[in-house]
């Protein structure tokens, strides 16, 4: 009877290895091993993307981010002295009717190129949740690639050129209403 015993411990125990072996194997399939951790990317600042690369590889949305971020910040930079500046010009008020008009149309004109600025720093903005999202550098009608040249040229472009024509032929119909 000891025997009998013996054997269902040393059952149990084999059988607690194996579960053990398979919850291993498991839980690395499931967790990155360290060799697949990717280091950070790091480009030049002589970089341009080319096309012999794998369209939106990970040097591509760094170059983009890189260029996203710059351009915002100048933009920022620009639309507060812009701000500062117009501020500190409303000193004095000028009697002649004719340099009130004046200035009044130069503020005006000053507020509306602010304004555009500030809606293409939101649009920034959403290109870099593009980035982050993975979803940059495709049209968000036809998900084809937009193309290397269009985003060097516009780097918040959201279409393919084909599609912007037609979002600005629907903009021009609806308009014309």
């Amino acid at each position: 009877m000891p025997k009998v015993i013996k054997s269902k411990k040393k059952v149990t125990k084999t059988k607690k290895k194996k579960i053990k072996k398979t919850l291993k194997k498991i839980t690395k399939a499931i967790l990155k091993p360290k060799e697949i951790v990717k280091a950070p990317i790091k480009i030049s600042k002589t970089y341009f993307p080319k096309d012999a690369e794998k369209y939106m590889c990970d040097k591509h949305k760094l170059y983009f981010r890189i260029k996203l971020q710059e351009w915002k910040k100048e933009l920022v930079k620009a639309n507060n002295e812009a701000l500062y500046n117009g501020s500190m010009d409303d000193n004095g008020i000028s009697a002649d009717i004719v340099d009130q008009a004046s200035s009044y149309t130069d503020k005006n004109v000053e507020m509306k190129a602010i304004n555009r600025q500030i809606k293409l720093i939101s649009e920034i903005e959403r290109a870099l949740m593009r980035i982050k999202d993975d979803t940059y550098g495709y049209c968000l009608d036809t998900a084809e690639p937009i193309g290397l040249k269009r985003l060097m040229a516009r780097p918040i472009a959201k279409y393919t050129i084909a599609a912007q024509e037609k979002h600005e032929m629907k903009e021009k119909v609806h308009a014309d209403d």
